[in-house]
């Protein structure tokens, strides 16, 4: 049952990253025809979310009326990672994105285009991510780990970053260990199947694996990585500069929905069936992050040091630069 559990959550976040959330279709990211009472430099906006829980604040706003409140409409299109989405920021097609802080550093890192923080969404909380292993695998602790396998969805960005900090708490170097990229919804799969010894997951990945029998080794979200910051709303500076009226109405409309999701679990566990297509059940199950108004800037600099210090950043970060100027 368990097994059968984790096949239909996986399955759900796997189908959900090829859908398009509601109302994606035509018209948005493009000048309004008029502009509102405020006057709203663009009333038609398109943003590019994620199927997980830290979208959830942006389908409250939808939800509650928070967006029309400010004279706005906005549209949303689902993306896998702000990466394959630079084209349509930098054409202006597309005005704002979910994405981690990992991701806008390593975005900024390339030189390629400037983006700011626009509005946080969610730091670790205990549980949320970690590393595991196997029903019945000999790994039973971080130092087994030495030599083995771990897959990450994506290479030398949060979840290796994360993990190497935790190999180092317990004596050993990153390179004791040999990252893969698995995607997430594959990576039950190829822990049954031998192809790692460990994988490293999110929720709601990370549920689906313990109901499925497999052992969490290590809590990534916690000890020496806790509190660590995960992902915002990001925008470009060059929008933010055309675009300021509207990016103060969008700011107000989503800071208040980030408020309620940072007070009321239920609000969350309401909206995410409709854009993850995560059964209401297991949306309830999940473990969740801390949905806060903002970002703790020393935890910022800690990750960006640790992306440096580890070479997946060419250049230092200082995190005051990452934020948009918004109250």
């Amino acid at each position: 049952m368990a097994l059968k559990l984790a096949r239909i959550v996986v399955a759900g976040m796997a189908v959900a990253l090829t859908l398009s959330a509601c109302g994606s279709e035509g018209g948005a990211g493009q000048q309004s025809g008029t502009t509102s009472s405020g006057g709203l430099e663009k009333t038609q906006l398109l943003v590019g979310v994620v199927p997980v829980p830290s979208s959830a604040p942006l389908f409250i706003a939808e939800q509650r009326g928070f967006f029309k409140e400010e004279g706005l409409t906005v549209k949303t299109e689902i993306i896998q990672a702000p990466q394959a989405v630079m084209p349509k920021i930098l054409n202006g097609s597309m005005d704002a994105f979910l994405t981690s802080y990992v991701s806008l550093m390593a975005i900024n890192d390339t030189g390629a285009v400037k983006l700011k923080l626009f509005q946080h969404s969610q730091e670790a909380a205990p549980n949320v991510a970690g590393v595991v292993v196997a029903k019945g695998s000999p790994i039973r602790t971080a130092t087994d780990l030495k030599g083995r396998t771990i897959a990450v969805n994506v290479l030398k960005a949060l979840g290796q970053t994360l993990t190497n900090a935790h190999l180092q708490e317990a004596g050993l170097k990153p390179e004791d260990a040999k990252y893969v990229a698995v995607p997430f919804a594959d990576q039950l799969g190829a822990l049954a199947s031998g192809k790692v010894d460990a994988a490293w997951l999110v929720e709601p990945f990370l549920t689906a694996a313990k109901k499925s029998g497999a052992t969490q080794l290590i809590d990534t979200t916690d000890g020496v990585t806790a509190g660590v910051p995960i992902d915002g709303w990001g925008v470009s500076e060059q929008w933010l500069t055309k675009n300021p009226k509207t990016a103060a109405a969008f700011h107000r409309a989503l800071a208040k929905a980030q408020r309620i999701a940072g007070e009321d679990r239920k609000a969350i566990d309401e909206v995410v069936p409709k854009y993850t297509q995560i059964p209401a059940d297991a949306a309830a199950a999940m473990t969740l992050g801390k949905f806060s108004m903002e970002a703790d800037r020393a935890s910022v600099q800690k990750l960006a040091d640790l992306l440096h210090g580890y070479g997946y950043l060419k250049g230092k970060v200082d995190v005051a630069q990452l934020f948009a100027p918004l109250s």
